[in-house]
């Protein structure tokens, strides 16, 4: 099996509006970026991930390991559907979608999660408000039609069985928890008193590249 992971991500400079109340925009993007570092280096160490791919508008550097694909600009779900095609072009026959900002996510709760999914052929890993999807596992190819955004676990859920399938329900505490509010950072601070092994740092050495996205900045922001 080749499985290739695939993570959506918005702009530095764009994302993470909600945490506004509490960061400033370079904050933001520092947080950002430092989330998305570290859950490229947990995939890089899972020993079912053969390749990371980033679909994105990003036009700065990027984790120097992950295959950047284009965001054309139509909405998370459609980057996604995109992402998954090209992958499955390249030779991938299962993805792991997952959202980079989960800071708590380690190698081993990836490794779980792939496992977990293969049995059925489908996962999916609710947020810890049970509401929201933090990742889809599927096989390749596949009609499943992602539908990230709000109550996104219920509608996957529909999804899924429409196709026949019963989901493995994954609950693994690295998957659970993303980042989105003020509070998130709060219960974050808490985890990393606890672990700081796993704490956000900016500094971080993981490797990063120019962009090869061949999305110009004037598409990015006629796109926001």
């Amino acid at each position: 099996m080749t499985c290739w992971a695939l993570l959506a991500l918005k702009p530095f400079d764009r994302g993470k509006t909600r945490l506004a109340p509490a960061l400033g925009p370079a904050e933001r993007a520092a947080v950002v970026r430092a989330m998305l570092a570290h859950v490229v280096r947990v995939l890089e160490a899972s020993e079912h991930i053969a390749g990371i791919a980033i679909v994105t508008q990003e036009t700065g550097p990027l984790p120097v390991t992950a295959h950047v694909l284009p965001d054309r600009g139509r909405g998370l779900n459609e980057a996604i559907a995109d992402g998954a095609r090209a992958l499955a072009a390249r030779g991938a026959d299962e993805l792991l979608v997952l959202h980079p900002d989960l800071p708590l996510l380690s190698t081993a709760e990836i490794d779980e999660f792939v496992v977990q999914g293969r049995r059925p052929g489908l996962g999916l890993a609710p947020d810890r408000h049970g509401s929201g999807t933090n990742a889809v596992f599927l096989r390749l190819p596949c009609d499943f039609a992602f539908r990230f955004g709000p109550s996104s676990f219920e509608r996957h859920l529909r999804v899924a069985r429409q196709l026949g399938v019963e989901p493995a329900i994954v609950r693994l505490g690295g998957f659970v928890f993303d980042v989105d509010e003020p509070c998130d950072l709060a219960a974050l601070r808490e985890a990393h008193g606890a672990r700081p092994d796993l704490a956000i740092d900016p500094r971080s050495p993981t490797t990063w590249a120019p962009s090869s996205n061949p999305c110009s900045s004037k598409h990015a922001a006629a796109h926001g």
